[in-house]
């Protein structure tokens, strides 16, 4: 066993995954600017090393030097004072889903095989996925609609590491990428939006047609490949040469105010023309979640997308934000097996479920 799995299991991951599986990160807590509409904004930010091939042509040794030099930088770095390297070729496939559905691994990585990993800050705000496609990807990540907060933070991380590695960096075409999309700046900053009521009023195609118009992309829940899920929208940037990384924040920026302008009106017209239906919806779906006693991760997206409608549009004011972001990340399917492992399989998960949901929204977080 390498001396990096070893570490692997040491107890800082251990802790690290077991705190995962029964809290929330800071970036959930729903205190952000317009975080009814916005959960979180994104800056993600794509490194190779010098003299290292990229991607899937770099063989098994050279993927431990990335790892060890991209260690051994991050425990210098001001930023991830108190972090926690995870090695993921070690994880099992559930722990593995875990940091897939707490946004701190893609799906890529998570199926790969060779040595690969991520180092999670201690808020989980920042984090550093090593050998995906390229060798670094740094990601920083915040509450609500904080676009420029995300990317001043992952920045700062850039230029700390930066200072230790010797970054692939062309003058001619900025920073060097595994996949040609991603020369230039590497930056792809995104936000994940819930539109519920663009959807009921039938104008979410007009406007993600013009998001799409302006060179963003819409995709589902977890990103690239994902299908769309409980009305979240994930928008981000595209190009990376020939834009400057300001210039893309506020790009993506303006694009975002324009989605929650058109959310709150498309809430208004809801309430103008039916009120009625939208007050059954709502309050149906907080009355299964309050009081279920087995439910799925699918139910749960679908009532609780209804239910943080209506605390959008004020008609359920006791339930806040932060609670429904807990509710959908801490009820997927891979916290759910680690909280219950050792249970009696899909029905244990889906009443250990209930519970947690019934515990979220109790008016006494004493009683169910």
């Amino acid at each position: 066993m390498s001396t990096e799995r070893e570490k692997a299991r040491q107890p800082g991951t251990k802790g690290l995954l077991e705190r995962m599986s029964r809290e929330p990160a800071a970036w959930m807590a729903g205190d952000g600017p317009s975080a009814g509409i916005v959960l979180s904004s994104r800056v993600r930010l794509a490194r190779n090393l010098q003299g290292v091939p990229f991607g899937a042509r770099a063989k098994e040794e050279e993927k431990e030097r990335v790892i060890a030099e991209t260690r051994t930088a991050s425990r210098e770095a001001a930023s991830l004072r108190g972090s926690v390297y995870v090695d993921v070729s070690s994880l099992s496939e559930i722990d593995r889903h875990l940091l897939v559905e707490r946004y701190l691994i893609s799906r890529d990585l998570a199926a790969e095989s060779g040595s690969r990993g991520v180092i999670v800050g201690q808020d989980e705000g920042l984090s550093v996925l090593v050998n995906e496609e390229d060798h670094l990807r740094l990601q920083g990540i915040a509450s609500g609609y904080q676009i420029e907060a995300a990317w001043r933070a992952v920045d700062r991380l850039d230029e700390e590491l930066s200072r230790r590695l010797g970054y692939a960096y062309s003058d001619a075409w900025g920073f060097l990428t595994a996949c040609p999309t991603n020369v230039g700046t590497g930056m792809r900053a995104s936000v994940l939006v819930h539109l519920p009521a663009l959807v009921l009023t039938k104008e979410i195609g007009r406007v993600l047609h013009g998001v799409s118009q302006v060179g963003l992309a819409v995709r589902g829940l977890h990103g690239e490949g994902s299908e769309v899920m409980g009305n979240f929208f994930q928008v981000s940037s595209q190009a990376t040469l020939g834009l400057a990384e300001p210039e893309m924040v506020q790009n993506l920026i303006g694009v975002t105010r324009h989605l929650i302008e058109n959310e709150e009106k498309a809430g208004e017209v809801l309430l103008r023309d039916a009120r009625a239906e939208i007050e059954d919806k709502v309050f149906r779906s907080y009355g299964i979640l309050r009081h279920c006693r087995v439910i799925s991760s699918e139910e749960v997206m679908s009532l609780s997308s209804a239910l943080r409608l209506g605390a959008q549009l004020d008609l359920v004011g006791s339930v806040k934000a932060g609670t429904l972001n807990r509710m959908l990340i801490l009820t997927q399917p891979a916290h759910m097996q680690r909280t219950i492992r050792g249970g009696d399989g899909a029905i244990s998960r889906d009443q250990k479920r209930a519970e947690i949901v019934r515990a979220l929204l109790a008016p006494d977080p004493s009683t169910n």
